[in-house]
């Protein structure tokens, strides 16, 4: 929202300068994005005479013009302006001169073999419009080498405000002042509100109100009014100084009445040609098939969603957003239709998203328009039209009502001091809010507030309070430290949060990159991981194949590893930790920690590992990341239950469940299906795991003061190998348990070094290698002790497994 300081002081009395104001501003919450000394910035331009303008020699859309700037000598310029030609006058800018628009200093130069000294400017090379057909046309009057911001009135101080979306009522100048005068910094001038006459009566053009039962009533105050006999042309000097200044482009009188009136007041409104409207004036939801070419020079596609203007003929505006270009006003105009309506906030602001149009008008409704504004501003149109075009004015025409919805809220004083931690005594409040508008009763700690129809935003009792914290200034709010406590604070994350936290760590911990996928996919994606049902399908996608919710998180990893791999990646390794939804309800919803691997992004390297060198990841792997996630969250991988019976995605016999008992099932890991593979078109293997985090049990609280103290050895620690012949379907977890189960007090460590199947071995049989580390605590252990614990490895493991040291 731009304006100037000129601008303000018509309804603010002040003698505050820029600096105060600026300050004032931000106090009030209304934030100052710039402001603008437009005579500083604009200082080096000048009025000048073009004494003539003559074709280039060497280029068919450039002239060489000779220019006057009032310096007694005649300047080459090199020009590309259409509308450059002999004998006008336009604004000229010496070289060294900073151009705003283009963000450059000009330098001398030569164009073409013609030498140019300088640059005649459009309005966009001078920042005051996006007019950059030409160069700017000054009347023949204009002085010769007058600084062009003296000649045009643009010197004066320009602020640009940061509107909140609940502030209407500031996208007008009147109620910045209103701010202003309240804050203290001047007395709000009052405004002339005496009604128009009407000496030519009755108005030839009605207004309705046409929405049908059940269509959103996008509109609910409709008024118009006809002047005849107008006399359409350039508007005065200053309004076309005011309009300038703020950026907008002045093009007739009707028109900028209009812009100055939606500034000023923060009232739109429209002007239509009257000779061109036919039977009464509507608003109306759109139809299907309709379209509008608009002001803007486009054509926009309509339908029953958008809110329109109409007559008989069809649709004349887009309500509340943009006028057509059919029964918009223009210098041959004789008589207009001031239309003034009150326009739904919601209904705007949807139709300008879905038709990607931003206009002054949106801006307004769609912050709401005070709804008590729609007489008085069709009133001061009216007024502003007679004065600068003159006609007869007919009397006004009004369909629907729409008033202040006199909201009213009993406010005790002592909540400012409980929200805000100013204390501002009775009478001081009162004074505040009505300095603001607002209407106030009773007595004692205790007011009935009235909100102005100008602020619908205001609601409760803690909006108030910081009405009179914005008054009093937010700087006044006192600073205290926190209060030093001496308990240890309590747990900010929740369980799960915390979960999703460690899971992350932990993943990233282990080589794999974290992705983000969507939470929407195709519908075949979402069948083929158990999804796909009607309660979990988008009513509205953003795209035809991202209907359905995500079941699982590995559609959106294997569409990641697709991607990747179309681009020459082919190892992968890959988590998310997100949400799946499995039903519509609440409980549906739930976190999961799931991790993929492709190519040869396993753990499998050189040195003492029973898969040998690295290569193609395998269930292993998966089962490997799946276990370490289970560590980092504190799950005590002894008690947890491993079951060869994998998920409907994985490979039948290179997957299994991770579960708590028979109906706590947490997790799933293997290789990924072919047929899975196939439809995301990857080619294999895939390893893959999921976590369900919410299915893991809530950890019970642990009785005792903390964990005993670490006690490290400082002893060598012995390593010995074993070699048993089991049959193939012993869980080599079997093998583990029995080896760590010999000697809990010197063994501290088992692992799997060798896997080897052959023939000699016989039918089903398979030799596993494992690696046992004893760990002295006292003194170093003897051979006899060592050997003492080997043969309780080898028979612990011979009873669990029935299987046989090799020989």
């Amino acid at each position: 929202m731009k304006f100037t300081l000129d601008w303000l002081k018509d309804h603010l009395e002040t003698e505050a300068g820029v600096t105060e104001i600026a300050e004032a501003l931000t106090m009030v919450g209304l934030e100052v994005e710039s402001v603008e000394d437009q005579g500083r910035a604009l200082a080096d331009f000048v009025v000048a005479h073009v004494a003539s303008a003559e074709q280039h020699p060497n280029a068919d859309r450039l002239r060489v013009c000779k220019v006057d700037a009032g310096t007694g000598e005649l300047i080459n310029v090199v020009c590309g302006a259409p509308n450059a030609r002999t004998g006008m006058k336009s604004v000229f800018a010496p070289a060294g001169t900073y151009i705003p628009g283009k963000d450059m200093t000009l330098q001398k130069g030569v164009i073409r073999g013609e030498e140019s000294n300088g640059m005649l400017c459009s309005e966009a090379e001078l920042e005051l419009s996006d007019d950059h057909d030409g160069i700017i046309e000054l009347p023949v009057d204009a002085p010769v080498g007058t600084r062009y911001v003296d000649y045009a009135g643009i010197n004066g101080v320009v602020f640009d405000i940061s509107l909140t979306p609940n502030r209407g009522d500031a996208a007008g100048v009147r109620g910045i002042a209103r701010d202003l005068a309240a804050f203290g910094l001047g007395r709000l001038k009052p405004v002339e509100e005496t009604p128009v006459a009407s000496p030519g009566g009755a108005s030839r053009i009605g207004v309705e109100l046409r929405f049908a039962p059940g269509e959103p009533e996008a509109c609910r105050m409709f008024a118009g009014r006809l002047i005849t006999g107008v006399t359409n042309g350039p508007s005065p000097e200053w309004l076309q100084q005011r309009l300038r200044a703020i950026g907008l482009r002045p093009i007739n009188a009707l028109v900028d009445i209009t812009n100055f009136v939606s500034y000023d007041r923060a009232r739109p409104l429209h002007v239509f040609d009257a000779d061109n409207l036919n039977g009464p004036v509507h608003a109306r939801m759109g139809r299907d098939g309709e379209s509008l070419l608009a002001l803007d020079g486009k054509t926009y596609a309509l339908d029953e969603t958008i809110p329109v203007i109409a007559d008989e003929s069809g649709v004349l505006g887009i309500a509340g957003i943009m006028g057509g270009e059919a029964s918009g006003s223009s210098e041959a105009t004789r008589n207009v239709f001031i239309e003034c309506a009150w326009f739904d906030p919601n209904a705007i602001a949807t139709a300008g998203r879905k038709l990607g149009i931003t206009s002054d008008a949106r801006y307004r409704f769609e912050r709401t328009v005070d709804p008590e504004s729609v007489l008085p501003g069709i009133e001061l149109a009216t007024r502003l039209v007679v004065e600068l075009c003159g006609g007869t004015v007919h009397e006004t025409v009004v369909a629907g009502h729409v008033g202040s919805p006199g909201t009213r809220i009993a406010f005790p004083v002592t909540e400012t001091r409980r929200l805000t931690g100013l204390d501002v005594s009775a009478d001081d409040t009162r004074a505040i809010l009505e300095r603001l508008g607002f209407t106030v009763a009773g007595e004692g700690e205790t007011l009935t507030v009235t909100v102005p129809s100008w602020r619908p935003d205001v609601t409760q009792k803690a909006d108030l309070a910081e009405e009179v914290m914005r008054m009093v200034g937010v700087d006044k709010v006192p600073v205290e430290p926190l209060p030093r406590l001496s308990g240890v604070a309590p747990r900010m994350l929740t369980t799960i949060q915390n979960r999703r936290r460690i899971a992350r760590r932990a993943l990233a911990a282990r080589g794999l990159d974290e992705a983000v996928t969507w939470s929407f996919i195709a519908s075949a994606e979402a069948e083929a991981f158990g999804g796909g049902t009607e309660a979990l399908k988008l009513a509205n996608p953003i795209a035809s194949d991202l209907t359905d919710m995500r079941p699982s998180l590995l559609p959106g990893l294997l569409s990641a590893a697709r991607r990747n791999g179309n681009r020459g990646i082919a190892d992968l390794a890959l988590f998310e930790v997100g949400q799946v939804f499995k039903t519509d309800a609440p409980d549906g919803q739930r976190s999961y920690a799931t991790a993929i691997r492709t190519g040869t992004a396993g753990h499998g390297g050189s040195g003492r590992h029973w898969q040998g060198a690295a290569g193609k990841v395998d269930v292993f792997e998966a089962k490997a990341d799946l276990g370490a996630l289970l560590d980092a969250l504190g799950q005590d991988i002894e008690k947890v239950q491993l079951v060869a019976e994998p998920a409907d995605w994985a490979h039948p016999g290179r997957g299994g469940r991770i579960q708590l008992g028979p109906k706590t099932v947490i997790g799933w890991f293997g290789e990924v299906h072919p047929s899975v593979l196939e439809q995301f078109d990857l080619s294999g293997p895939v390893a893959a795991f999921e976590l369900d985090l919410d299915a893991i049990p809530e950890p019970r609280r642990k009785s005792g003061r903390g964990k005993p103290a670490l006690a490290l050895s400082g002893l060598m620690p012995v390593s010995r190998d074993f070699a048993f012949v089991l049959d193939s379907d012993v869980p080599a977890a079997t093998v583990i348990r029995a080896a760590k189960g010999a000697d809990k007090a010197l063994i501290t460590g088992v692992e799997i070094f060798d896997l080897f199947e052959g023939a000699h071995l016989g039918a089903g049989r398979k030799s596993l290698g494992i690696a046992v580390t004893l760990q002295p605590r006292e003194r170093t252990l003897t051979d006899e002790e060592i050997e003492a614990v080997s043969a309780a490895i080898v028979k612990a493991v011979e009873k669990a497994t029935g299987g046989v040291l090799r020989a």
